[in-house]
């Protein structure tokens, strides 16, 4: 018979490979919108797109999401092609992604956007594993006076941790 086997230390666990690795980020999201809720979706990409995002040739600051015969697509998104990419294969930096959803999560999407006027907006594309996800969030946009405010409280927020580090210094 097979005796139990003893855990292993920690020392000797098994490192897992999904190791979160950023490739681009949409930083106007979080001031042009208040992100209400956040999905992680995958993304499918054709082979020179994958060489392009290892070499870190990705933009989605101007990217949306769009919901398109009951499925999501990443629209607006730029993978820069590399130079070395093949030359038999058409290139399209500005192509549309098909963001890849649980059909609970894109039902849930849809109803917030056509019901409650919401929109759907990208916040960053990252490496999950050997697998490229984009993080996705329901927002709301904000108004100018909304925009003020949240630069303000960035504001008091810088300056309280420059007290603080000075008064810890002291």
């Amino acid at each position: 018979m097979n005796k139990p086997r003893a855990p292993r230390p920690a020392s000797e666990k098994k490192k897992s490979n999904n190791k979160i690795t950023q490739i681009a980020l949409n930083r106007k999201a979080s001031h042009e919108y208040f992100l209400e809720e956040k999905l992680e979706a995958g993304v499918v990409l054709q082979g020179w797109e994958v060489k392009s995002l290892r070499a870190g040739k990705a933009n989605i600051s101007d990217a949306y999401v769009i919901l398109r015969d009951g499925e999501a697509w990443l629209f607006g998104g730029n993978i820069t092609p590399l130079s070395a990419a093949s030359s038999h294969v058409y290139t399209s930096p500005m192509r549309d992604r098909k963001l890849l959803l649980k059909a609970r999560e894109l039902s849930k999407m849809i109803g917030n956007i056509q019901r409650k006027g919401y929109t759907c907006v990208p916040l960053s594309l990252y490496w999950k594993g050997c697998l490229v996800k984009c993080q996705i969030a329901l927002a709301k946009g904000k108004q100018l006076h909304d925009k003020r405010n949240s630069e303000k409280d960035k504001d008091w927020q810088r300056d309280q941790r420059r007290i603080m580090k000075e008064n810890l210094k002291n």
